[in-house]
C-alpha cells in the first residue's frame, strides 16, 4: 500500500512489537507493526535484545498517543514485566535494583514512565499489554520480528536510523506473515526477508 496517513484516532488499535540483536550485545533493532500495516523500525549500532524490545514498546506507545485503547502485543516478558511491574519500583529505589546495582536501560525506562504518565494526563487508559509467543505463527509478531531484524542488519553497518510508514514509507500487507529466509545469525537473532527497510 502507498497510503502513508497515520492511523486515525480510534477507540482500539493493536500493534505488535519486537527487538533483535546480532550478538547480544551488538548491533540491535526495534520495531512495531500495527494491525492496519503501519509500522516503524529503528537501528542501534551498539545495543542489546532487551534495549530493542523496550524501544519497540516505547515507540509503539509514543507513536500512538491519541489511540484510546492501545493494545501492544509483545513476545518479550522482560518488556511487559518492566512496563507493568518493575519500572516504578526502580524509580522509587533511585534507579538501583533490589541488589543495589544500577538499573539497566534507565533512560528508556524514564521515557516509558513519561509516555505512560502523558497518557494518564490526557485522560486515556493505560496501554493493554498482551504476551504472544514468538515464532509461533502470530502474523503481527512475525512482521515486527522481520522489521527488527532488518533494522539490526542496518545497525551492523553502523547506521542509526528510524524508518516509518507514518512519514511516507509504504504500509505492510499484514494479512499473512512475511516471507522467510535463512537465519541471519545466532542467539537472539531472528529470520528476515531479503528486502531492505
Amino acid at each position: 500500500m502507498s497510503d502513508s496517513s497515520a492511523p486515525a484516532s480510534s477507540d482500539r488499535y493493536i500493534v505488535a512489537t519486537d527487538g533483535a540483536c546480532k550478538g547480544n550485545p551488538g548491533p540491535a533493532g526495534w520495531a512495531w507493526v500495527g494491525e492496519d500495516g503501519h509500522w516503524a523500525a529503528g537501528s542501534i549500532p551498539a545495543g542489546t535484545n532487551n534495549i530493542g524490545e523496550l524501544l519497540g514498546l516505547l515507540h509503539a506507545i509514543t507513536d500512538h498517543a491519541d489511540v484510546r485503547e492501545l493494545v501492544v502485543q509483545a513476545d518479550s516478558k522482560y518488556a511487559i514485566d518492566t512496563y507493568s511491574s518493575w519500572m516504578d519500583g526502580h524509580r522509587r529505589r533511585g534507579w538501583v535494583t533490589s541488589a543495589k546495582k544500577p538499573v539497566a536501560n534507565q533512560g528508556i525506562l524514564e521515557a516509558l514512565i513519561a509516555a505512560r504518565d502523558a497518557r494518564r494526563a490526557a485522560g486515556l487508559p493505560d496501554v493493554v499489554l498482551e504476551h504472544v509467543r514468538g515464532h509461533s505463527g502470530h502474523v503481527l509478531n512475525s512482521w515486527a520480528d522481520e522489521r527488527a531484524v532488518r533494522a539490526s542488519q542496518h545497525a551492523a553497518k553502523g547506521e542509526e536510523l528510524i524508518w516509518t510508514s507514518l512519514r511516507g514509507l509504504d504500509r505492510l500487507e499484514v494479512a499473512s506473515a512475511p516471507p522467510r529466509s535463512a537465519p541471519t545469525a545466532t542467539g537472539a537473532d531472528r529470520r528476515s526477508s531479503t528486502a531492505q527497510a
